[in-house]
């Protein structure tokens, strides 16, 4: 299945993506696409219903028709730092002998096709590929080999950075991570049935119709089960939290002289099976 969220800013429901590309309203099933809905029960539910008994919601999803973020009601937004090798030898850092983690705030979390606003004072934001990992199953201290029955489904995050705020600020990353519409994601969450292969998907990114990624999570240092594994050692997983597992090569800071965004760049992405994004960068109100 293809979840989603539909609607304006704030007020968005749930629906599901039918074979002929039209959004399914969900509201008379589930409350939203969050908590309880992403355990196991509340996916078979869901897969266990004919789309077609479903209202059919006006409007093409993406085109005239706004999608929200995949999940509501995010409890946790967890990512990862320099998964990627070529991604690490392009920034000049070592491969990581552990993961990295860092978070980004909630109220950095946007639909995936909202504009990316600039900070004010900004000169260094960029921009970041991911796949996301959406949590289904709860727990602490979960077995590697367990670590996928764990998973509700797979989406796209823009893990949109501040390079100066990141690190030449001073403290930890997150400051650099988690500003206002820095964490745009979706446009679906997909059950993980309809992923062929986590370990090998296309990914890639354009600014202004450039592409500057161009990768695979095939390149990934740490893997989906590892990393869930890892992170739950050090806090408890609960259903609708978001682990965002790092970027393949090609961020502005890693170009020769490095690119930021300046304001007026259309940002669109996608990872292989999971949807595309488009974003429009704009100056901060």
């Amino acid at each position: 299945m293809k979840l989603l969220r539909y609607g304006p800013r704030g007020q968005e429901k749930p629906g599901l993506l039918d074979n002929e590309g039209r959004v399914r309203d969900l509201s008379g099933v589930i409350a939203d696409l969050a908590g309880p809905a992403l355990e196991p029960e509340g996916i078979a539910r869901l897969k266990a219903l004919d789309p077609a008994s479903l209202p059919v919601v006006e409007g093409t999803p993406q085109d005239g028709l706004r999608l929200g973020p995949c999940v509501g009601s995010i409890g946790k937004f967890i990512c990862i730092g320099l998964n990627y090798a070529d991604h690490a030898a392009e920034t000049g850092a070592d491969i990581p002998k552990e993961p990295i983690i860092f978070n980004k705030w909630t109220s950095s979390i946007v639909g995936p096709d909202d504009d990316v606003e600039l900070p004010r004072g900004s000169l260094k934001t960029d921009w970041e590929v991911e796949l996301g990992v959406v949590i289904g199953k709860g727990g602490k201290y979960i077995a590697e080999q367990d670590a996928l029955s764990h998973v509700a489904g797979y989406c796209v995050v823009n893990d949109v950075s501040e390079r100066e705020y990141q690190i030449e600020r001073g403290g930890t990353w997150d400051k650099g991570k988690g500003c206002d519409t820095f964490g745009p994601t979706g446009p679906w969450l997909v059950t993980p049935d309809e992923v062929n292969d986590v370990d090998s998907l296309g990914m890639w990114l354009e600014v202004d119709g450039r592409r500057y990624q161009d990768g695979s999570t095939s390149t990934m240092i740490f893997r989906v089960p590892e990393l869930i594994a890892y992170v739950s050692r050090f806090m408890s997983l609960q259903p609708g939290d978001v682990i965002s597992t790092g970027t393949p090569p090609g961020v502005g800071m890693g170009q020769k002289p490095p690119v930021y965004l300046k304001g007026g760049e259309v940002m669109r992405l996608g990872i292989e099976g999971l949807g595309v994004q488009t974003q429009k960068v704009v100056s901060a109100k």
